[in-house]
């Protein structure tokens, strides 16, 4: 799972095993190690909500996505979700969970468990 934040901005991709273990188990996570902490980034599905949520505890961030939503992500054409949560401070928090696409430009980077481009498929 990769992860870009910028600003209020959180954004993940998950390549096909992922999307497939969390839409069977209901949570993923990925971590980074550093020598004084470890930082996590985790999504989580959950019953009680109707749009994509997100916390940071515990330097972890964790977007929740609705159990509804979430069912069969794994295969169907959906690419992912995406929502403008309101802090609690009134200000937005941009959240984005998609599938993970082959690059259309060739990268030094193992991109086998992706989604096929739909775009190179055109090709």
């Amino acid at each position: 799972m990769k992860i870009r934040i910028r600003g209020n901005s959180v954004r993940l991709r998950l390549t096909k095993p992922e999307v497939e273990n969390f839409c069977e188990t209901g949570e993923f996570s990925e971590t980074t190690r550093f020598n004084s902490q470890i930082f996590t980034y985790k999504i989580v599905s959950r019953e009680d909500i109707d749009c994509l949520k997100a916390d940071f505890v515990d330097n972890t961030i964790v977007i929740f996505i609705p159990r509804q939503e979430a069912l069969n992500w794994d295969q169907d054409e959906r690419v992912g979700f995406k929502n403008e949560f309101i802090l609690n401070d009134g200000t937005l928090l941009n959240l984005l969970v998609e599938k993970d696409f082959v690059c259309l430009d060739k990268r030094d980077e193992d991109e086998s468990d992706n989604y096929p481009n739909p775009l190179l498929a055109k090709k």
